[in-house]
């Protein structure tokens, strides 16, 4: 995509209804399109500490980074010969079944509730479950808009967009932030999810903390906002913008593509800012960690100023126990989590279209990685 075109080229996130992103996305309704393989070639099998890991894994969770399991998963399993079956159906669906002790690890775009890591310690002996961020995600302000192929926008002018406060492509609050832009007198078509997405419960969070005067709904996986059409899954309205003359939509970035264009955001910044994976690990260096203990839960700063950080972002957190991990399966989880967390296992993900976790807060989490028991 220019830097667009770029990331056009990146394997899809995959059928994802990422997101999530950052998805994505996104949830276990999201989805992710296209095939995303990641070459095998970006990584070494040769640099992946087996230790004593073996059998088979189950886990679940998800979607927003399931291709980048599915990468990750055929250099472990070469290397190391372990099966790891991970269904990717959703945040819930994984959070529910790590509850419930029938899988090893989970994998969610919302950072575990209070009550879930409570109930985390039926089945963490001496321990509870924790958040390690491991995948993050741009979600990307798609259009399709006639002669219009750079198009800057902010978040309060996004939000009047999808609340049917602003409706045609030459409002002057647009223009404003296009000056150079010949843009047509043509009606805004605003695509929203029909179906609960972490890629909705992304994007609103970015509306309601960037510009919350603009934003009056509590934000969630459900939309909430009245007008607008709406399609299921990334993939929907993806097709419903591309099909669409004047539509636009929210929609983790591999889906900006064939006739998307992808808005930059002016957050404040000396120049508006692309939506790129680079750009979203940017933003995502600007997140805190506030969780407790051995838990690395993200908050994300959505008002984010820093130069080239591009803040509608989502992050995937692998949840584990921290201690008291089932034993037969404890050796291949921690390795394959410490795989993943590598140098050579985030460098699969750019390819795949997904953005790596910054240097900092991933080391912390290979040293959460190597505690646990």
């Amino acid at each position: 995509m220019k830097l667009q075109r770029m990331n056009r080229r990146a394997i899809t996130l995959g059928a994802l209804a990422v997101s999530g992103a950052l998805a994505l996305t996104a949830c276990g309704s999201d989805d992710t399109g296209a095939s995303g393989n990641a070459s095998a070639s970006s990584g070494s099998t040769s640099s992946i500490k087996c230790d004593d890991a073996k059998g088979q894994l189950l886990a679940d969770g998800s979607s927003a980074q399931k291709n980048a399991i599915d990468a990750w998963v055929k250099q472990f399993s070469s290397a190391c010969g372990v099966q790891i079956n991970y269904k990717g159906g959703g945040s819930g669906a994984g959070v529910t079944a790590f509850t419930q002790g029938t899988v090893a690890f989970a994998g969610s775009d919302s950072a575990l509730k209070p009550e879930e890591v409570t109930a985390s310690k039926a089945v963490c002996t001496g321990g509870q479950a924790i958040d390690l961020p491991m995948v993050g995600g741009p979600i990307a302000v798609g259009y399709n808009v006639p002669g219009v192929d750079n198009l800057v926008l902010d978040a309060p002018t996004i939000a009047k967009i999808f609340d049917s406060k602003i409706t045609n492509w030459n409002d002057a609050a647009i223009k404003a932030l296009n000056p150079n832009a010949t843009l047509p007198d043509l009606k805004i078509q605003a695509f929203h999810r029909s179906d609960e997405s972490g890629t909705t419960d992304n994007f609103t969070k970015y509306l309601i903390a960037a510009t919350p005067d603009n934003w009056k709904y509590e934000g969630g996986k459900a939309w909430q906002a009245k007008g607008g059409q709406s399609a299921s899954g990334s993939s929907g309205v993806a097709a419903q913008v591309k099909q669409t003359s004047g539509a636009i939509s929210y929609m983790e970035l591999s889906y900006a593509k064939d006739g998307i264009n992808a808005a930059s955001l002016d957050t404040g910044a000396a120049a508006p800012v692309e939506a790129t994976v680079d750009n979203a690990t940017k933003a995502i260096a600007d997140a805190k960690v506030v969780g407790t203990g051995s838990d690395l839960a993200l908050q994300l700063n959505y008002t984010t100023k820093a130069e080239g950080a591009y803040p509608i972002t989502l992050v995937t957190y692998e949840i584990v126990c921290d201690k008291g991990n089932k034993a037969d399966t404890l050796p291949a989880t921690k390795a394959f989590l410490t795989y993943i967390a590598s140098e050579d296992g985030q460098a699969l993900l750019a390819d795949a279209g997904y953005a790596p976790i910054p240097a900092d807060i991933i080391s912390k989490v290979r040293t959460t990685i190597a505690g646990l028991s």
